[in-house]
């Protein structure tokens, strides 16, 4: 890998550019540190408060009603965002789309159990549990080896 670092005065923001023949796994952890670099917090409101949220200590997101809900430790909280901004902003190392209502932090999964049709049961670290669809599994999958590759 070639890298280039160019500093100017005259520059007025940071610039990344990413030239490869392909997406692949030293590329994409590049571009999830990036990401993560730029997401440092989140802003939940619970009633009139609000609340700074850290990525790393929300266990999932999933759509309620009129809005999306990060679900951690100390509780639930509403966000501002869509779920597909915050597939955009959030590294894909560590939060994965579970289904179209669910965004779940990788590092708070606990176990999976499949069921008859196809699709998994995904359980969290809090109890909690939450359904993947068929669409998203062989995404999942792919995360999962591709951390798993990381870590031996």
């Amino acid at each position: 890998m070639k890298v280039s670092l160019n500093i100017d005065r005259d520059y007025v923001e940071t610039k990344v550019t990413i030239e490869c023949p392909e997406l692949d796994d030293s590329v994409q952890e590049i571009l999830d540190f990036i990401k993560g670099q730029d997401t440092e917090f989140l802003v939940g409101r619970d009633g009139d408060m609000q609340h700074i949220l850290k990525p790393s200590d929300i266990h999932y997101f999933h759509t309620e009603k009129d809005g999306v809900v990060a679900v951690t430790t100390a509780g639930s909280f509403k966000l501002k965002e869509k779920l597909y901004e915050l597939e955009e902003i959030l590294p894909s190392n560590k939060f994965v789309r579970l289904s179209k209502s669910v965004i779940a932090n990788l590092h708070e999964l606990s176990r999976f159990e499949a069921s008859f049709n196809g699709t998994l049961c995904v359980y969290f670290k809090s109890g909690a549990k939450e359904y993947v669809s068929r669409t998203y599994v062989n995404t999942i999958k792919e995360s999962l080896k591709m951390n798993r590759r990381k870590s031996e």
